[in-house]
């Protein structure tokens, strides 16, 4: 690697980086003990890191043109972006590794807030990157848990492993059929007859704030309802049970016992080509998300909807934890990228939100270098 100096004068050292990540089905299921099936997007965090001899961290966010700072053992939440960056030391430290100070320097094209885990991106490169430069032994199984960790305690977002695992472990050109509750996983090669399209909406979410936690914490109380450890311990014959909760426990819990069993549908439709009914199956769990659940919005509905009246889309749901973020829609081969751009140029149209298509594109401007 060529030597040059970041931001802060100092000599980089290691660089490394992790990817985006789109959920195409299992929204939702990962912090109940359940099924999921990611793969990663183009769009990267990037990381260059150098050791310092004192216990300061300094940190730079190119895309923010934001510093900020803190030492080692005092760290503390801010609500700002640099919170990542605390947590995993403050976990490190915990775990016994030994670390110095360091400067890290941040660029990123995963967009922040588009239910595309660009949180999960950050703490993989930079637990990647840490891990090379302090000679630390994290497998990418232990790496993910210490990033989801992180985002659990000083961060304060109570989400579930998938995106970490995820942006730890997936390739390109595959997904990962992971099963939240043991961590096992396999790698399910995408059909090439297909195209994924991802479609930021334009409106921001914070799964640190409150509706996220909500969530789970609805779904916690269903569980206690119900005598049972995690949602993933019912079926679809517990749905009368299920039924007899009270609102909105009752919604809740269904979406993620139907969801787990779409993402065990999705698995076996995508292994056999069955692009049509992998549709119907994205489709349907996105009317779960909306209507049990109740993550999506008006603006995630709409593209939704501009997706499922286009013959040459199998189908289209919310991606991510909600509340805002993309979509991905499962589209006809060769044919995501035109009618990716016609559906968000129309919703561009009626909403005025800046709606962005992150893939497929024809070439990626200012992509950062992969590890």
């Amino acid at each position: 690697m060529t030597s040059f100096r970041d931001v802060f004068g100092s000599e980089v050292e290691v660089t490394a980086s992790a990817p985006g990540r789109v959920n195409l089905i299992g929204e939702h299921t990962d912090y109940n003990g359940g099924f999921v099936l990611p793969t990663v997007i183009p769009q990267r965090t990037t990381v260059r890191l150098a050791r310092r001899e004192d216990g300061q961290v300094r940190a730079h966010a190119a895309d923010l043109a934001q510093e900020a700072g803190y030492l080692l053992g005092q760290e503390a939440q801010t609500g700002s972006w640099v919170d990542y960056l605390a947590g995993i030391t403050q976990e490190l430290t915990r775990a016994g590794i030994a670390l110095s100070g360091f400067d890290v320097q941040v660029t990123s094209n995963v967009p922040r807030g588009s239910g595309l885990s660009s949180s999960a991106a950050l703490l993989v490169a930079a637990l990647r990157g840490l891990r090379e430069l302090f000679a630390f032994s994290l497998n990418d199984v232990e790496l993910a848990r210490l990033a989801q960790r992180a985002e659990n305690g000083l961060v304060g977002a109570n989400v579930g492993i998938m995106d970490q695992m995820a942006c730890s472990l997936a390739a390109e050109g595959e997904a990962l059929f992971l099963d939240c509750r043991d961590l096992t996983f396999g790698r399910l090669k995408l059909p090439e007859d297909m195209d994924l399209a991802v479609l930021h909406s334009g409106v921001e979410h914070n799964h640190a704030g409150g509706d996220y936690n909500t969530r789970r914490a609805e779904c916690e109380r269903a569980c206690a309802a119900l005598g049972v450890a995690s949602l993933r311990e019912l079926s679809a014959e517990d749905l009368p049970r299920i039924h007899a909760l009270p609102e909105p426990l009752d919604r809740r819990a269904r979406h993620v016992v139907t969801e787990n069993a779409r993402v065990l549908e999705t698995v076996a439709a995508l292994r056999t080509g069955e692009l049509e009914r992998a549709g119907e199956l994205f489709s349907a769990s996105h009317a779960s998300m909306r209507d049990d659940y109740e993550v999506s919005i008006p603006e995630v509905d709409l593209l939704v909807e501009l997706a499922q009246g286009r013959p040459d889309v199998y189908g289209a749901r919310l991606t991510g934890g909600g509340f805002g973020g993309s979509v991905v829609l499962l589209a006809q081969l060769g044919q995501g990228g035109v009618v990716g751009e016609a559906i968000r140029s129309e919703y561009v149209r009626r909403t005025g939100q800046p709606a962005v298509l992150l893939t497929p594109l024809p070439a990626l401007e200012g992509a950062t270098a992969p590890q």
